[in-house]
């Protein structure tokens, strides 16, 4: 259980950070800057192209010989947050282009700018349209976490090994992490799925004029602070 602890600590905190780094990367993804947006595609397309377990050990074993030297519990923490926000950043990107193109021109031709438009009106739905698949890296980083135990954290993985190892009931200790891996994994699952179903059933119940009505709600006060 203590195992069990870890993983779950480790997950919540490279996910929270996977969300950083996400915002961050997937917003210098669409930048006007050519060197902002080259650098976070270069970043994007490294680590979406290279093993968890390679950046894992990169970042353990061959960063102290640049004189950088991090425990095992940073050091998991910042590898799986850093692979997860490269892939995170590419949805939260996809999001944002999946607004129609039409809002964007509505909303330029009322004098807003660039960034009040992304934070009044393109920010808020693309939120709602990536929330299932950021929702599913949060199972997917809980079952990866495993990983860690490469590196000698003590995680649910590195402690059922050493228990399998000094005992020999592989079958016992095995059984008993896949079942708590199960029982981690399965009440966020079923989370994300409420979530998304809460969200599904909104779209199809609220008429297309009440949503033409809220959009316009929406760029009224935009519009007016945009103004003041």
């Amino acid at each position: 259980m203590e195992g069990a602890g870890i993983t779950i600590s480790v997950s919540l905190l490279a996910y929270a950070l996977a969300l950083v780094g996400e915002l961050v990367f997937g917003l210098a993804r669409i930048s006007h800057f050519l060197p902002v947006r080259a650098v976070a595609a270069v970043y994007v397309q490294f680590i979406r192209g290279t093993p968890l377990l390679l950046q894992l050990f990169f970042i353990y074993y061959v960063l102290p010989y640049g004189g950088i030297v991090l425990s095992p519990f940073t050091s998991g923490v910042a590898g799986l947050a850093i692979n997860y926000s490269a892939y995170m950043a590419e949805v939260f990107r996809a999001g944002i282009l999946a607004i129609p193109a039409g809002q964007r021109e509505a909303g330029r031709s009322l004098g807003m700018s660039r960034r009040l438009l992304m934070r009044r009106i393109i920010l808020p739905q693309a939120f709602r349209i990536v929330i299932p698949p950021i929702g599913n890296f949060f199972v997917s980083i809980f079952k990866d976490s495993a990983l860690v135990s490469v590196i000698t954290m003590k995680d649910l993985m590195f402690t059922g090994e050493l228990l399998a190892s000094t005992t020999f009931k592989h079958f016992e200790i095995f059984t008993l992490v896949a079942i708590i891996y199960f029982c981690i994994s399965y009440p966020v699952a079923k989370l994300v799925e409420y979530i998304e179903s809460r969200f599904d059933n909104r779209t199809s119940r609220e008429p297309a004029s009440r949503g033409r009505w809220r959009f316009i709600r929406r760029l009224v006060p935009a519009v007016a602070e945009h103004k003041d």
